[in-house]
């Protein structure tokens, strides 16, 4: 099958996982998009919104219409490692009477992992999720074992209540394609929603990608050409955040105290040949990159106190340099 047959079974397929989706999830639908948009491009997604706002059962009405597993780890203050790695423990052999070591396997081992509060841990637990998100392994014991794929973190914060968290370390920040906010529901939305959780009425999910389909449409968006301009026009973008670079407008040098590193570029490159083969289209134009500078670069840039005296926000700033560069 040539990549044009698969991009436009793809986009047929992406407006099934939408109707499926929908019959749980009400409203939201740029968040399912850049949901299925980290998983074709093998990323991982950082969300933070107030508790209510459905996170959980959205990302379990993912993994039930792609048929993938799924775990959730509450993250706690008490939490070790070994409770999201898995843990050695010393067995009885019944017939040669001998001890030993067996690994079972902790909650990581999944297809879709929620981590939910991923800031309510220390650093050290936090980071044994690293391994796993960067190389897609688990190493317990002197012993590495691969986690299967497809594998999609999903993490969250809760944007309010910051008394007793950990913030995350840079580098792990870094590990996530997307940084999303999740809002409110419309009112209208709202009301459906108060409608559909307090009645009977149960509703039963098809099963629309298969695992190979899925792993298949990750090849694709890999395969898919970018041209060079749209490559640049990344690039800059990314380059522009950062107020040494000599190009960097004022405002950038007046508000940022870092910007982000080359990674940044890689993923808005790579969800921008997701977004064009999920519409149906063969190469990625600049509009889409422009769609996801917010996601990609919201947790990558680090404010400094001229923008905290300003009150100016992180969004605030990717939007005045989108329109610097709309303008050159």
């Amino acid at each position: 099958m040539d990549n044009l047959q698969l991009v436009e079974i793809l986009h047929q397929r992406k407006d099934d996982i939408y109707n499926e989706i929908g019959k749980v999830i009400i409203g939201q639908k740029s968040i399912i998009e850049h949901l299925f948009v980290a998983l074709l491009c093998q990323g991982h997604i950082l969300l933070e919104g107030v508790p209510g706002l459905a996170k959980t059962l959205l990302i379990k009405t993912l993994s039930d219409v792609l048929e993938l597993k799924f775990n959730r780890i509450q993250f706690t203050p008490d939490l070790m490692p070994s409770d999201i790695t898995g843990t050695e423990i010393i067995e009885q052999d019944s017939e040669q009477g001998k001890r030993m070591f067996k690994f079972f396997r902790g909650p990581v081992f999944a297809n879709i992992l929620l981590a939910d509060e991923i800031n309510r841990t220390p650093p050290k637990t936090q980071s044994a999720l690293l391994e796993a998100m960067q190389e897609h392994k688990v190493t317990a014991g002197g012993t590495t074992y691969t986690l299967e794929e497809p594998f999609f973190v999903l993490a969250t914060q809760n944007p309010i209540e910051q008394e007793g968290t950990y913030p995350l370390p840079e580098a792990q920040l870094d590990r996530f394609m997307f940084n999303l906010k999740i809002d409110y529901p419309s009112f209208n939305e709202e009301v459906e929603i108060v409608k559909s959780t307090t009645g009977l009425k149960s509703v039963q999910l098809q099963h629309v990608v298969s695992r190979s389909e899925l792993s298949e449409f990750q090849k694709l968006v890999k395969n898919v050409p970018a041209a060079d301009n749209v490559i640049e026009y990344a690039v800059s973008i990314v380059s522009n955040t950062r107020p040494k670079n000599d190009s960097a407008p004022k405002f950038v040098k007046d508000w940022l105290e870092w910007g982000a590193g080359p990674r940044a570029s890689s993923y808005l490159i790579l969800g921008a040949k997701a977004l064009a083969v999920m519409d149906g289209r063969t190469t990625p134009d600049v509009d889409d990159v422009k769609r996801l500078v917010k996601p990609v670069l919201r947790h990558r840039v680090i404010t400094n106190f001229n923008a905290e005296a300003d009150n100016i926000q992180t969004d605030d700033i990717l939007s005045k340099l989108m329109d610097h560069m709309s303008s050159k």
